[in-house]
């Protein structure tokens, strides 16, 4: 694959690898940390876990910040302050060194994955682009287990503090590493350095927000459900984890390719249609096994996302990339703020009601993307990769 030769390919790999080793290390030990050292409660975790989104909706600050760091120097910050964050969460056991730290933490990762997107839409072509997103998230994946297995085996001999500390140092290290790289093609062309907001971008910025909202109800009440309704247990959940990064090592350059061979209508549409089955059985099943392949499902069609922004790739102006990454980065987020308090209240009444708005929005959202053109994946040459 031609785009392995890239050293903007091996610049986003390493960043990457130093997010997610950072990130899931972060995600793993929270909890348990948050109850057995830092003593807090759920009324506390629920204030951090609503922090945590707050950076995602001020993606569009990206923006302004480019007019003075340069989008790949955004990027290798961006890791290095996640994981100063991480490596703070261990040194400060308390419910505002907790929230401080996690803000830390999430502003590097939002950030970095705003810039992420908008450098590989900038520097691979369209056929190549699918395939880098598939690859990069393979990787994600791979690291993901890694990092998991690796707290499995050193728990019960390292403190918290330590495997904090030891996770963030990755993410630190990474970092460094890319603040002294330069990947940048001065041929490229120069993004604007403005919010951009286009009437014929509309269906993207419909297509993003309506995926932030059908995914906000999957991370706030899928493995809910799964504990409350089915009793599962923290090696269970942690189990069904291991299984989803394995199969998303495999899957995930997979829907690369098929974007290149069939063209985000169809990809997204085999999404879409896929969710309004995963959301009708988490409403109306009593089968846990069903159920938990309905989990699996979900994680395994969430790569078709990638195709809202590779869709964007062929519609978009050169110079429109950077902002309009950023812009719907807060699109997206949007829903992180409006759509778990208010399916929560739904909740208490009858929890079937949240999935089944999830078969809502997926619905809407399979009707919409029928508006791209079949021949959008043919208005330029894909590579075969």
């Amino acid at each position: 694959m031609s785009f392995r030769r890239s050293p903007m390919y091996l610049f986003l790999l390493v960043l990457t690898v130093s997010v997610w080793a950072g990130f899931q290390g972060w995600r793993t030990l929270l909890n348990n940390f948050a109850v057995e050292v830092a003593h807090l409660g759920g009324h506390h975790m629920g204030v951090i876990q609503s922090v945590r989104e707050v950076p995602g909706f001020l993606a569009l600050l990206v923006i302004y910040i480019l007019l003075i760091v340069k989008e790949h120097r955004l990027a290798a910050v961006s890791v290095l302050i996640l994981g100063l964050g991480v490596v703070l969460t261990g040194f400060f056991p308390s419910f505002w060194g907790v929230l401080l730290a996690t803000l830390l933490m999430s502003f590097g990762f939002h950030y970095f994955e705003t810039v992420n997107q908008s450098l590989t839409l900038q520097y691979f072509s369209v056929g190549d682009a699918p395939l880098v997103f598939g690859r990069l998230r393979a990787i994600g994946a791979a690291t993901s287990i890694g990092v998991g297995l690796s707290i499995f085996a050193l728990a019960n001999w390292l403190p918290y503090k330590l495997l904090f500390a030891l996770l963030g140092c990755i993410s630190i290290a990474g970092a460094m590493w890319c603040l002294f790289q330069d990947p940048t093609d001065t041929n490229m062309p120069s993004q604007n350095k403005h919010m951009v907001l286009r009437r014929r971008y509309w269906l993207f910025y419909t297509l993003t927000l309506l995926a932030g909202a059908r995914r906000q109800i999957f991370i706030a009440f899928a493995v809910f459900l799964l504990v409350e309704k089915f009793g599962l247990s923290v090696q269970e959940i942690t189990l069904l984890f291991v299984a989803n990064q394995a199969l998303n090592y495999f899957v995930s350059p997979l829907v690369g390719r098929a974007i290149n061979h069939f063209g985000e209508r169809s990809v997204l549409s085999v999404e879409y249609a896929s969710l309004i089955v995963v959301f009708l059985v988490y409403a109306l099943s009593d089968s846990q096994w069903l159920v938990l392949a309905m989990y699996i499902v979900d994680h395994v069609v969430f790569n078709c996302a990638m195709a809202i922004r590779t869709f964007f790739q062929k519609i978009g102006d050169p110079g429109d990339i950077a902002p309009s990454m950023a812009v719907g980065f807060t699109i997206n987020h949007i829903a992180a703020v409006l759509i778990p308090a208010a399916a929560g209240l739904i909740w208490l009444v009858d929890p079937a009601w949240v999935f089944l708005g999830g078969v809502g929005l997926s619905l809407c959202s399979l009707l919409l993307v029928q508006a791209i053109p079949w021949q959008l994946k043919r208005s330029r040459t894909a590579s075969s990769g």
